[in-house]
């Protein structure tokens, strides 16, 4: 089979690429050049380029760059501007993995004969088989690792075209592997999500370079003033800390979370851990890995990318029902949905 693999310079990529070569396909390596600004995250800069093309080198196979800045800007690093504007909390690997993993690189690969597109992506992929007529999503083997979560866009479409050779591993057998091989990036720390956000100016410096941020003022469940914050849509529906409400006793009455944000008003709402928690998310945009569930399905509801699960009840059309109280989801963030390690697929809270 020809794999196209794509390369980020770090070590996940870098021993997916070696796993299928030991499987015996023929492997082609690309990196795809997303942000042109500046990066300090460990992705998306020149040296992970080189990292990548080393890795290639070392292990004989051909290594392309594929310039994809334009629709990374246009499909993540727009939209995630925006919805800051908006007051909903982004997922921009979500994004990146809609758009551009998984959509502009697959169709470049089918464009270019290749066979399927390999990424170092812990999750599994298991074909139709005698009692099953579709492909599954599943978690992967490494608990601590699983990135399923950002996966849930997948469908049966791509998940017909796509590998992840090291879904089956451990992360500590995945670097084992890289040093028995020699590979530079065996040592290379895990990258920072968002790529395009510099730890020096950070998320604050990042958008205030392209929206105006305004200062919000903060208001108990009443209505009352308790607080200000310097920059309303940079507060998420949960956050505790930099609210600009008085401290207190470390109490669980006491501590005030972000429990709603208006940015046409510049308000935010605080309330107490009680008046966070929530028996019912509301969610948007679902798309689903293979056939929907129907109303009344049961599931397991994931809020985070290493959130733990929660029972519960999947309306059939965007209500989900939680068996026990979560906290409120950020609007905009992820909400995915499991049949036990399967997943059935995801959209944003609402």
């Amino acid at each position: 089979m020809r794999v196209l693999v794509a390369m980020s310079g770090g070590v996940d990529s870098s021993v997916a690429a070696a796993v299928l070569l030991e499987q015996g396909h023929r492997v082609t390596g690309v990196t795809m050049k997303l942000w042109g600004g500046a990066s300090d995250s460990g992705c998306c800069s020149v040296a992970d380029v080189d990292d990548a093309a080393r890795v290639a080198q070392q292990l004989g196979i051909a290594h392309h760059v594929a310039n994809f800045s334009d629709a990374f800007d246009r499909d993540v690093v727009a939209p995630y501007v925006a919805d800051h504007a908006a007051g909903l909390t982004p997922n921009p690997c979500v994004a990146c993995n809609r758009h551009l993993k998984f959509d502009r690189l697959l169709r470049r690969a089918e464009q270019l004969g290749f066979d399927a597109v390999a990424t170092g992506h812990y999750a599994r992929i298991e074909p139709p088989s005698q009692g099953r007529s579709q492909w599954t999503l599943r978690r992967g083997a490494d608990p601590a690792k699983d990135q399923s979560y950002v996966l849930h866009m997948l469908g049966q479409a791509e998940l017909a075209h796509v590998l992840f050779p090291v879904g089956d591993l451990p992360k500590a057998e995945v670097r084992a592997r890289a040093a028995d091989l020699g590979l530079r990036t065996a040592g290379k720390p895990d990258s920072q999500d968002v790529c395009f956000i510099s730890r020096t100016g950070g998320r604050e410096a990042f958008l205030g370079a392209r929206i105006p941020l305004r200062p919000g003022a903060v208001v108990d469940t009443a209505g009352r003033p308790v607080g200000t914050v310097p920059a309303v849509q940079l507060v998420t529906v949960g956050q505790r800390r930099g609210l600009g409400v008085a401290g207190g006793p470390a109490t669980r009455n006491d501590r005030r979370y972000a429990l709603g944000v208006d940015v046409e008003t510049s308000v935010v709402t605080v309330g107490t851990l009680d008046d966070l928690m929530t028996s019912a998310v509301e969610v948007a945009g679902m798309q689903w890995c293979g056939a929907t569930p129907g109303a009344a399905a049961r599931v397991e509801v994931q809020a985070s990318a290493h959130g733990r699960p929660v029972p519960a009840t999947w309306d059939g059309a965007s209500t989900l029902l939680v068996d026990e109280p979560i906290r409120r989801v950020a609007p905009g963030q992820s909400v995915v949905l499991y049949e036990r390690d399967a997943v059935l697929g995801g959209g944003a809270a609402a």
